[in-house]
């Protein structure tokens, strides 16, 4: 294996890139999880390399782990991977994103309760058992969390996410009020609900369709389709041979009775000042009275005053409950250093893969090769040259702290063009404030910063995107993103690409235009509501609870040998000996062109030449003549 971690400086110009010992690999998928070794890729350790070097390979599709560079034969491998990147400027914010800070916000504010919404019971299943009864001890808690976070937030003017929250919280109490006698066994989970607030573009499209109706549908504000979920949950989850009492239950379940019975509970617990309550095809959805100044300038309702006795009594309730909880401010702190082993981000990462991915074995060692040894030179910054940034170029952690306590640290990699996330791991008790999300976003900032000390460091490169894996789609959400074509290297909108990709997952992305007489114009990157990117992600309703979707890129950790599989000669990379004469090669410590190999060594036998050229070419090819008359190739 190459050497470790290289962080001495050096001038941005000064040293050299050296690699050992290109081949292919094959192993197995980590997104398809394959059975067999059908992950193809190429692949060559690095002693060293130069930052504009490293920039160079990332461009043609190149990534590293560790020390260990690798890049999917496109053609061949069983999920094709594209590099990702966007343009810190010209991002747009999309309202998922926007909801991420908003959250982190209220959190460091102190007006974010861990345990409303289900964010901090993350670690824990996020669906409830039928067989719990609604007034055990843990519903208890859940629900008094909920009525004091309801009174205690904003009396007169509610934030839209927390007041949905609010909203959410009273239709879980119904389900476990309504179905508190039900018995249908202890296997079957009920699921969360989610309320969304209903879109203009929705609303116009069915008031067109109950234009005959007076009350039309301008006063539905928020709508639930957890009827639906409830029935395929019950209906999964029963045996085939029910109790009488199941057999009666299922006679009556759909998803419209179930909607209505949850309506007639929601009336009885009351708690909904200002909303009407209906069922509609399954789907609960809540109307706003009529009088206007019932919402504010958000769109966010807002319940209907109570009398003053009531008022003075919340307003009691509230001051109680200020007291009991005194809010106080967190404090965010990012610190970015050279990439070194730090046992405090250690114990937070053998912690996130151990709760987040269920590994059962995390050593130091795997966790060094990981994500600490880096072959990238450290180039350190130098006054008043903008061509470096202020923290120099490298490899580097971010750490975030909460009041001083750590909670994500993101490894990446500052280059001459970029920012390039390899890695990010993060507290799993604060899995309720998307951290993956969250991180990303301030890295994005960070490169539009940075940007203006150093003009040519303008990217944000998201590390792969993978069409074939639902769960890797997310990373087109970072509009407008470019995909890099794995033929011509050239950078091509997402949207260009997308039609490519649906038809084939390997495509040669840069033949777009021979697809524009066929296929629609796309859009150009605007912010995506969430229902267009649910459709264009393919998220299913349980995708939506998955944190893991966060992670910037489940990369493998890469101990296997490097298997120079399926020897082939020259003619088969299409190279000539004019593609690979200037290669420098390193023999035991001895630096020669090609060319000039047999005039320093003397003559050697053509099979070993053949064999040579054949290594040299195909390591040409993938990486570039003018990168490797460049690099060192170091012959182990």
């Amino acid at each position: 294996m190459a050497g470790g971690a290289s962080s001495s400086g050096g001038a941005r110009d000064g040293g050299e890139s050296v690699v050992i010992d290109y081949g292919r690999r094959r192993t197995t998928c980590g997104y398809c999880r394959s059975s067999g070794p059908t992950s193809i890729s190429h692949g060559m350790w690095a002693n060293s390399l130069k930052a504009d070097d490293y920039q160079a390979l990332l461009d043609r599709g190149w990534r590293r782990s560790g020390c260990f560079l690798y890049k999917p034969e496109m053609e061949r491998t069983c999920c094709p991977s594209y590099t990702i990147r966007l343009k810190a400027n010209d991002f747009i914010c999309s309202k998922e994103h926007g909801r991420v800070l908003k959250k982190m916000q209220r959190f460091l504010d102190g007006e974010l309760d861990p345990q409303v919404g289900s964010p901090q019971r993350k670690a824990s299943p996020t669906k409830r058992s039928l067989s719990e009864p609604s007034n055990s001890p843990t519903s208890k808690v859940s629900k008094v969390s909920a009525n004091e976070f309801q009174e205690a937030t904003c009396p007169n003017f509610l934030k839209e996410d927390e007041f949905i929250c609010c909203l959410s919280s009273k239709i879980n109490e119904a389900i476990d009020t309504y179905f508190q006698g039900v018995i249908l066994g202890s296997t079957v989970q009920l699921p969360k609900a989610v309320v969304k607030t209903v879109k203009p573009q929705v609303k116009k499209k069915v008031g067109e369709a109950m234009q005959k109706n007076k009350a039309g549908v301008q006063d539905l504000v928020y709508t639930c389709n957890i009827s639906f979920q409830i029935v395929a949950a019950v209906r999964r989850a029963l045996p085939k041979e029910k109790s009488a009492n199941q057999t009666e239950v299922l006679a009556d379940l759909s998803p419209n009775s179930v909607a209505e019975k949850l309506v007639m509970t929601m009336e009885r617990l009351g708690g909904l000042a200002g909303f009407e309550v209906k069922a509609c095809n399954g789907h609960l959805n809540f109307y706003s009275a009529a009088n206007p100044a019932m919402q504010n300038h958000t769109g966010a309702v807002v319940p209907v005053q109570a009398s003053d006795k009531t008022s003075r009594s919340k307003q009691s309730s509230v001051n109680k409950i200020s007291a009991k909880h005194p809010q106080k401010r967190k404090s965010l702190e990012i610190r970015m250093s050279t990439s070194h082993f730090d046992p405090e981000e250690f114990a937070l990462y053998r912690k996130y893969q151990t709760k987040v991915h269920k590994e059962k074995t995390i050593t130091e060692s795997s966790y060094r090769r990981f994500l600490v040894d880096t072959p990238i030179v450290f180039v350190p910054p130098k006054s008043g040259d903008n061509t470096v940034p202020p923290c120099g170029f490298g490899s580097f952690h971010q750490q975030y702290r909460i009041d001083g306590k750590l909670v994500a640290v993101g490894v990446v990699d500052i280059l001459p063009k970029c920012l390039s996330s390899k890695y990010l791991f993060w507290d799993p008790d604060l899995a309720f404030l998307s951290l993956g999300k969250y991180t990303a976003l301030k890295e994005i900032d960070w490169v539009k910063t940075t940007h203006e000390h150093c003009p040519s460091l303008q990217y944000y490169y998201l590390g792969y995107y993978i069409h074939s894996c639902n769960k890797m789609r997310y990373k087109a959400a970072y509009r407008p993103s470019e995909l890099l074509c794995p033929v011509r290297y050239e950078w091509i909108h997402y949207d260009l690409a997308k039609p490519l990709l649906d038809k084939s997952q390997y495509s040669t992305l840069s033949d777009y235009a021979t697809m524009q007489d066929e296929t629609p114009q796309p859009q150009i990157c605007g912010p995506s509501d969430d229902s267009s990117a649910k459709v264009d992600h393919h998220e299913s309703p349980s995708d939506e609870d998955d944190e893991d979707v966060n992670d910037y890129e489940s990369e493998m950790m890469i101990d296997e040998e490097l298997v120079d599989s399926e020897k082939a000669d020259t003619t088969e990379c299409g190279s000539s000996i004019k593609d690979i004469e200037n290669i420098t090669l390193d023999l035991n410590g001895s630096k020669v062109k090609y060319k000039d190999l047999q005039l320093v060594f003397g003559p050697i036998e053509r099979r070993h030449l053949n064999a040579l050229e054949g290594q040299l070419s195909r390591y040409a090819k993938v990486v570039g003549k003018e990168l490797s008359d460049r690099m060192v190739y170091c012959m182990s």
